[in-house]
């Protein structure tokens, strides 16, 4: 390790820090990626954060960053900063499991969108963190990493699909990682993991390649802090030619969004949804934050009582027939290697006829009309990121809920995120206290349609009222 360096040894910095420091020469990007490597061979027995991790190729890239760092030559803002890369994103000629058995030798061609995107910044990619089997399920289960164990107590869930880059950026193994969301697959590990996770609005971040629920997928960070995910979606947003749904370049920065004033925002707050009971911890610590944030804040706090129906059927609907049916055709000749759950759900879709399928689209446009209205007449609505404590890591579900045979039965127990995934607004997780165990609580800001820099402003103001980085989880 170069002398001049030692002082940041033993700390993880956040991305933003991490690209500071290594800009004004206080920290080499070898220093850094070194760093990460020594905390995964440490702790990723424990966690199974990480699948395949490219140490020589990450040091390769390291070196080359501090000696084109040393002449001068800056490849893009995240200039030798080491990320995690969900292995359900396609790397160029990086294995990319999906966290499928059945696809443990599968090698891309051609990187997604937002792994290119965070190449030409001057990320480097340090390894391909767990994921469950093609992201189906919102738990941590993996028969091909291991189950994931949330760095605040390890016998219990992290939360998925994005599991292993929840927990890599928890237990401070990255500054930052990239993961997906169908359903709540970066809010629900970001929740019990203690991270800002945003789901933005449907293509702000190219997805590539095609998904049989593109109705629902979304990409994007997972991070310690708001203004780290401001920066990302900075530079991972816009069109890509291979992404129909993939919205215009937006036109403004959303980093500096998050350093202006905080305008008189009307902000609903529910403390429930669909009549769902919510943990009691949880409700308690949600509502605190609530009370601080009301009298700290510059805003407009409007209790409210949401009479939505639960659209649950058309989820399964259109989760189960889009996912079962894709991978059923593709996969029916491997049944027997895939998780049980996963292999229900395919079985599961063979009983969904066209007519369902389009019933459901029907009902989802009408549930996301209902939600659209709202917000008419508000700016921002927050609640609970999650009604249930993260539980056991080697099950499905809570233990107090069958495990059922839906296919989507991950989806009972997260009633508050996947239905922004219907409505395509944009929604995000912060931590806003802890319980009496000593695990993260999220609250979740949901924005109208494309008002993705509201949430971001408005959780930086969240974040400063309520700071968070004094906790560390004992994985850290």
């Amino acid at each position: 390790m170069q002398q001049g360096y030692s002082k940041h040894r033993d700390l993880m910095p956040d991305v933003l820090t991490a690209a500071k420091q290594i800009r004004q020469g206080e920290r080499s990007s070898v220093s850094l990626v070194e760093l990460c490597l020594q905390r995964i061979k440490t702790h990723n027995s424990t966690l199974n954060a990480f699948g395949d991790v490219f140490e020589q190729a990450a040091l390769r890239e390291a070196e080359a960053c501090d000696r084109e760092a040393a002449e001068g030559h800056w490849r893009g803002p995240l200039h030798g900063v080491p990320f995690g890369i969900k292995d359900l994103f396609s790397t160029a000629g990086l294995r990319t499991t999906k966290g499928s058995l059945t696809s443990l030798e599968n090698v891309p061609d051609s990187d997604a969108p937002i792994v290119t995107r965070l190449k030409a910044a001057g990320a480097i990619l340090l390894g391909k963190t767990a994921t469950t089997e093609f992201g189906w399920t919102g738990s941590s289960y993996s028969r091909v990493f291991g189950h994931g164990r949330n760095p605040w107590n390890t016998a219990l869930t992290s939360g998925g699909s994005s599991s292993g880059s929840a927990i890599s950026v928890a237990a401070h193994l990255v500054p930052g990682a990239l993961g997906s969301d169908g359903g709540g697959s970066v809010r629900i590990p970001g929740a019990f993991c203690g991270l800002f996770a945003l789901k933005a609005s449907l293509g702000r971040i190219p997805t590539w390649p095609w998904s049989a629920t593109e109705m629902l997928s979304h990409a994007g960070p997972l991070t310690r802090t708001v203004r780290d995910s401001a920066l990302l979606f900075d530079l991972l947003s816009g069109p890509d030619a291979r992404d129909h749904q993939a919205l215009p370049d937006k036109n403004e920065c959303w980093l500096e969004r998050c350093d202006r004033p905080l305008p008189r925002f009307r902000v609903a707050y529910a403390a429930t949804m669909f009549n769902t009971p919510v943990d009691a911890e949880i409700a308690t610590q949600v509502e605190l934050a609530v009370e601080k944030i009301a009298q700290g804040l510059p805003v407009e706090l409007i209790p409210i009582q949401l009479d939505w129906e639960s659209p649950f059927e058309t989820f399964n609907t259109l989760w189960t027939g889009g996912r079962g049916v894709a991978y059923g055709a593709a996969l029916h000749q491997q049944m027997d290697l895939l998780d049980p759950g996963f292999a229900t759900l395919i079985e599961r879709s063979k009983s969904i006829g066209l007519a369902d399928y389009l019933s459901a689209q029907k009902q989802r446009a009408a549930f996301a009309n209902s939600v659209h209205a709202l917000f008419e007449d508000i700016d921002l609505l927050v609640m609970p990121t999650l009604p249930v404590q993260p539980f056991a890591a080697d099950r499905q579900t809570p233990a107090d809920q069958p495990e059922g045979d839906s296919g989507v039965e991950w989806a009972r127990w997260t009633p508050f995120t996947w239905p922004f995934n219907l409505t395509g607004n944009p929604a995000a997780t912060l931590p806003c206290g802890m319980t009496s165990q000593g695990l993260p609580v999220g609250l979740q800001v949901i924005g109208r349609r494309y008002a993705e820099g509201d949430v971001l402003q408005f959780c930086a103001a969240i974040e400063d009222l309520l700071p968070w980085a004094q906790h560390l989880p004992p994985q850290a």
